[in-house]
């Protein structure tokens, strides 16, 4: 997105002020905090999936897609002007009647992802370091909670175990357990296993899903496992409890 007016965010374990205006991109796994620091916040976005370029990239590959990698461009009023003539192209191309305008779409995201990846990265004066153990047990329990509620598809959760999470963070899974014990008091374990036991005792409860469709969508590759979960956690079986609420 193209943002002009002052503003402070907040994202993986940094704290950036914008002064005028920025170029943003920004990761559905990455959490972020907007502090307004101006009267008015104008901008401009595009919001597209992974699977609308599939075949035209990696995009994850992208450093200002990762957690670790920039993600705020500052802009001159130049850059900002070149910008947001491309994006109202964009908006122009999408609202046309062309037979092939998704790949002239595609095309424009891509040159926008260029446009910030050529930008010299940001002086180190500008990026503040946060509490940096507060911001990544703060992510992991967003990321946590984001695969939550489980909906109608029957989709599997993608992320279940310390290591899991670590990856998607690029980080250590030794730094992020570290982290997570430090702000919660809680190992990344437990914190898991109470999330997955939460939401077992909700689709138990309120769904028609059999036991093993509830195994599968929480990522037991085995109903054995899931049970044996569900008994250490909960002292009864899946079935007994489910029982229990009928």
């Amino acid at each position: 997105m193209l943002v002009r007016g002052a503003s402070t965010v907040h994202y993986a374990d940094r704290i950036y002020e914008v002064k005028k205006q920025a170029l943003i991109f920004s990761n559905p796994l990455v959490p972020y905090k907007w502090d307004q620091a101006c009267e008015e916040l104008k901008g401009v976005y595009c919001i597209f999936n992974p699977s609308f370029i599939l075949d035209f990239g990696q995009i994850h590959e992208y450093e200002v897609f990762q957690p670790n990698g920039t993600h705020i461009f500052e802009l001159s009023e130049e850059e900002a002007d070149e910008l947001q003539k491309l994006f109202d192209k964009m908006e122009a191309e999408f609202n046309s009647e062309y037979k092939y305008k998704y790949d002239v779409l595609r095309n424009q995201i891509f040159e926008l992802i260029h446009f910030g990846m050529k930008l010299q990265p940001t002086s180190q004066q500008q990026i503040q370091r946060g509490n940096a153990a507060l911001r990544i047990a703060s992510i992991f329990l967003e990321l946590l909670e984001r695969q939550f509620p489980i909906d109608e598809s029957h989709s599997s959760i993608q992320l279940r175990t310390p290591t899991q999470f670590a990856d998607q963070l690029n980080m250590h899974v030794n730094h992020l357990n570290r982290a997570v014990k430090e702000m919660t008091g809680k190992t990344t374990s437990q914190l898991i296993s109470e999330r997955l036991l939460q939401e077992s005792k909700i689709l138990l409860k309120q769904s028609d899903w059999n036991v093993s469709e509830i195994a599968y969508s929480l990522a037991f590759t085995e109903v054995t496992h899931f049970n044996n979960f569900f008994k250490k956690h909960s002292t009864m079986s899946p079935t007994q409890f489910r029982k229990s609420m009928h």
